[in-house]
């Protein structure tokens, strides 16, 4: 029977998002007659963690669905037995990299690839703790609908259930390397105030996360659309695109791989940096993979945290790191796109050996870039004013240590690719045992 992995990491109160997923994957299991792992990450700190232990202990059990629930004490001890076994000769370092002391979304999809691989599934579907499920007619819509439908089924085989194919010429053969849809609701990065109070600032800023030397019109119309998801439509009947998909197409929180594509790449696991964690999507996109880009899109909300002074500075940081950590993804991408086809081997699957490449050149780039990109933010936060000026004096303040961690981060990356296919081969070794 068919596994799949449905996933929820988490550092935050979420005891209604646990339900709400628990639901999906019972939905999963009933309609489409497969085995859902739900796998909630869990790196709350100890109340928090106690209220998610009980909410998971009320769930009804379900046919199909298995729950495991693991705080980072458990986390750890699978990563140590599967780093040791490895055969890596600095298990400690790669630890550190997979379950990392502070926020990093990259890792902890990564965590979840390696326990999916574990537990013997075919695909790992994502949800965050700060979205919810659109509704229609008095029901949920779950994108797992969409995402077990398509995804890992030779593209020929389901372009006509689609309602759009955009199949580049020769990839009909190809398995559906990824299923996504957006978000609607608040957009997904706080950035909304800065464009409310200033539309050029705000430019500046987002610009930054877009490659260098593109068009300006293209640039505008770029800025304009970045973050913000479906908008505020609602949920109207399925329309699905069979094509490579966009990175700007999809959101983090609604989204699925197959485990092709995962057991051979993983996530940059940079820390304190949004937008790392799409890394994959990029590079099926720029493979020429097929996608299933669909519209069961995800409700976003802000939590409370996050509007909290504290919760501001941290996330406009992540956000600061994120456009400073582009000046280096960017140079990747920008090979990924030019090799195109030639990031598959024979039988279609990612050569992850040219990506490490990639990645691993990126790291001597010229840090000029990198420090104008600093400046900009500075001058950008400092106009804003208000509190964004104590954003500006925090960067200021940690300047030097950014820039390296910038370029850190992508020598970790590479680090975590030349030893990933040995830790996916390790965790499908070790297994899980079943939690419930």
């Amino acid at each position: 029977m068919r596994r799949v992995c449905l996933t929820l990491p988490t550092h935050r109160a979420c005891t209604g998002t646990i339900s709400a997923i628990a639901e999906e994957a019972g939905y999963g299991a009933r309609e489409f007659g497969v085995e859902v792992h739900l796998l909630i990450l869990d790196s709350s700190p100890a109340p928090v963690l106690a209220e998610h232990r009980k909410a998971v202990a009320a769930l009804v059990a379900q046919p199909g669905v298995t729950v495991h629930h693991l705080d980072e004490d458990e986390q750890r001890a699978f990563l140590s037995e599967v780093t040791a076994q490895s055969g890596a000769s600095r298990p400690d370092r790669l630890l550190e990299l997979m379950l990392p002391s502070r926020v990093s979304y990259g890792a902890c999809t990564n965590r979840a690839f390696l326990i999916a691989q574990a537990l013997g599934c075919t695909s790992v579907h994502r949800r965050d703790s700060d979205s919810r499920y659109q509704h229609a007619d008095g029901e949920p819509v779950f994108p797992l609908h969409q995402e077990l439908t398509y995804l890992g089924q030779r593209a020929d085989d389901v372009r006509k259930s689609a309602t759009r194919s955009k199949l580049p010429p020769g990839s009909g053969d190809r398995r559906v390397a990824v299923a996504g849809g957006s978000f609607v609701g608040e957009m997904s990065v706080d950035v909304a105030e800065i464009r409310d109070l200033d539309p050029d600032r705000y430019g500046e800023l987002v610009g930054l996360s877009l490659p260098e030397g593109s068009p300006a019109i293209w640039r505008d119309h770029l800025i304009d659309a970045s973050f913000r998801g479906a908008g505020n439509g609602t949920f109207d009947g399925d329309h699905a695109t069979l094509a490579p998909i966009s990175p700007m197409r999809v959101d983090m929180c609604n989204v699925a791989l197959d485990h092709e594509v995962y057991r051979r790449v993983p996530l940059p696991p940079a820390t304190d940096t949004i937008g790392t964690d799409y890394f994959l999507l990029h590079l099926t996109h720029d493979a020429r993979l097929p996608g299933l880009q669909h519209n069961r899109h995800i409700v976003n909300f802000h939590t409370e945290e996050r509007r909290t002074d504290a919760g501001f500075l941290a996330y406009q940081v992540r956000f600061a790191k994120f456009l400073l950590a582009k000046a280096y993804l960017n140079a990747v991408y920008a090979r990924t796109t030019a090799a195109g086809d030639a990031l598959l081997d024979a039988k279609g699957r990612i050569r992850a050996s040219a990506v490490a490449g990639f990645v691993r050149d990126s790291v001597d780039l010229d840090r000029t870039d990198v420090a104008r990109r600093l400046d900009v933010i500075d001058r950008a936060y400092r106009r804003l004013g208000g509190r964004y000026t104590t954003v500006a004096d925090t960067l200021a303040d940690r300047r030097s240590r950014l820039l390296d961690e910038a370029r850190d981060d992508m020598a970790d990356f590479a680090h975590l690719m030349d030893h990933w296919e040995a830790l996916t081969g390790a965790s499908a070794e070790a297994g899980l045992a079943v939690t419930r």
